[in-house]
């Protein structure tokens, strides 16, 4: 008699709708992440030196700031250029929270991220009526509009004096070093990432896809898309709020300077070059940008210091622009899905290895 061969199938199959909704979908995936969270925490922040440290903390802000611009507009389709202006709301509401109200540094930060929250609902209210480049044009005036505050109104901002915050701590604990914030940010990266990856995967997240995809399908099956857009603009807003209260604890001392239109313009092609719609796309973009200002910085000091070229070094100063700008056009053209794309081939590529297919 012949035996019955049984079957085992080749693949990661879900059988159940709430199979879709782990956030890992093999154990060797949770498995990895474990292990590389335990590297972060426990190799790298003693590898490097203060520089190197300064980098790494840079790209944990900036990360959490393009995950909550990613939840906008690549999840929800909600084009914002106001985004560099909410981090500022953030920063100076920590600061004011640490300042005026001696709030400690756990309370200052989460509060920045609601208070921020709360703008970002006000400046998506236009996203009642406006969509696509009206929309664009819309948060382009809310940017402008909250860098004139930052500056004029100064019984709150200092004007361009700023606000020097105190030393931050949290339970005693002392921030001051690179290496200890360090801890602090990459933690808050992420238990928000995780929230995040969660998100997406719940009924808010499907709503966001589903209004990006197609808005009047999305209303027709149901769906409230007003209250889900200001939903995303106020999660938005609140990751901004959180950034840019870790960076203004992180700076010590702010001014409404560095919170201008090319800092919206940066967020924009960190979410661009590391893939729209990919949580971990905006860590790779965040990664990405952070290095290639650090390698425009050390270019364009090197050409200026040279006694070689030292028109040429005063020609290229605000080449950053046209890189940027470069940088975005080159992924749109040869790789539309940014980084987490070329991560996924090149993954693929070892597990399919030596086949092609």
């Amino acid at each position: 008699m012949m035996k019955k061969l049984k079957l085992h199938p080749c693949g990661n199959f879900k059988e159940r709708y709430e199979d879709e909704l782990h956030v890992f979908s093999t154990d060797f995936g949770k498995l990895s992440s474990m292990i590389g969270l335990l590297l972060l925490f426990s190799l790298v922040p003693y590898v490097g030196g203060s520089y190197v440290l300064y980098i790494l903390n840079m790209m944990g802000i900036a990360a959490i700031a393009a995950v909550g611009l990613n939840l906008l507009v690549g999840y929800t389709g909600q084009i914002s250029l106001g985004h560099g202006a909410f981090l500022g709301v953030g920063a100076y509401a920590a600061a004011v929270f640490a300042t005026r109200f001696s709030a400690p540094f756990w309370m200052a930060v989460p509060a920045a991220g609601l208070i921020t929250a709360f703008v970002g609902l006000i400046f998506g209210l236009p996203s009642l009526r406006l969509k696509g480049l009206y929309l664009t044009i819309s948060t382009l005036a809310g940017q402008f509009i909250i860098e004139y505050l930052l500056v004029h109104w100064e019984n709150v901002t200092g004007g361009t004096m700023g606000i020097t915050l105190p030393a931050a701590s949290i339970f005693g604990i002392d921030l001051a070093e690179d290496r200890s914030f360090f801890f602090v940010i990459y933690m808050s990266l992420a238990g928000l990432v995780w929230v995040a990856v969660n998100l997406t995967r719940t009924k808010y997240g499907r709503a966001f896809v589903a209004i990006r995809d197609n808005d009047r399908a999305a209303e027709g099956m149901g769906i409230p898309i007003f209250r889900y857009k200001l939903l995303s603009f106020a999660i938005s807003s609140c990751y901004a709020g959180l950034a840019g209260g870790l960076w203004a604890y992180y700076m010590v001392s702010i001014t409404s300077e560095p919170f201008n239109l090319l800092l919206s313009v940066e967020y924009i092609a960190m979410i661009i070059i590391g893939g729209l719609g990919s949580i971990a796309g905006s860590i790779y973009g965040a990664v990405f940008i952070t290095l290639l200002n650090e390698g425009l910085r050390w270019g364009t000091d090197f050409l200026m210091n040279t006694s070689l070229f030292p028109e040429i070094g005063l020609t290229i100063a605000p080449i950053r622009e046209f890189v940027f700008g470069l940088a975005i056009v080159l992924f749109i053209l040869f790789e539309p899905k940014g980084l987490a794309e070329v991560w996924r081939i090149i993954r693929s590529s070892f597990k399919l290895w030596p086949f092609s297919y």
